[in-house]
C-alpha cells in the first residue's frame, strides 16, 4: 500500500488496529499496549530469521505502520544469528516481550495465527520454508 494521501494513513492505523484487536482479543488481553509489543517483537524475531529478500517479500503485505515496526532496527548489512529451535525462539521473544516461557509460547502461537489471516499463504509458506525445521513446527502448529 501507498501513502499518497491521509486516507491512506488512516487505513493502515485502521488495519494496524484490526492487527492489535485481534492479537488482544487471543491473548485475553485489555491492553492493546502489551499486544503491540508482542506484535512488534514477534515480526522483528521472524524478520530476523528469513532472507533480506524474503523479509522485504513479507513486508511488504504488512500494514504501512506494522512495516515501520518491522524494519524498526533493522541493519540489512549485518544479519542477526539465526535462531536454531523454538526454545531459543522463545527465550529471544520472552526476553524482549518480559513474558515468562509459559506466556510466551501462547503469544507466539496467538501472533502466528493473526500474521497468517493478514497475509498470503504463499508468502506464509515462503517464510516457514527458511525456518529451521523445529521452528517451522512450531509455527505450522499454531
Amino acid at each position: 500500500m501507498t501513502l499518497s494521501s491521509v486516507d491512506g494513513i488512516e487505513r493502515s492505523v485502521q488495519k494496524t488496529n484490526r492487527w492489535l484487536s485481534e492479537l488482544a482479543s487471543e491473548l485475553g488481553l485489555e491492553d492493546r499496549e502489551q499486544a503491540w509489543r508482542v506484535l512488534r517483537a514477534y515480526l522483528q524475531l521472524l524478520r530476523d530469521q528469513v532472507t533480506v529478500d524474503e523479509a522485504a517479500q513479507l513486508a511488504a503485505q504488512l500494514p504501512v505502520v506494522l512495516r515501520g515496526a518491522f524494519y524498526e532496527g533493522f541493519d540489512p548489512g549485518h544479519q542477526q544469528a539465526k535462531l536454531r529451535d523454538r526454545d531459543e525462539f522463545l527465550a529471544a521473544f520472552a526476553q524482549l516481550t518480559q513474558l515468562d516461557q509459559d506466556e510466551a509460547a501462547q503469544a507466539v502461537e496467538a501472533a502466528t495465527r493473526v500474521l497468517r489471516r493478514h497475509i498470503s499463504a504463499g508468502e506464509f509458506d515462503d517464510v516457514l520454508s527458511q525456518l529451521p525445521t523445529q521452528l517451522r513446527e512450531v509455527l505450522q502448529a499454531s
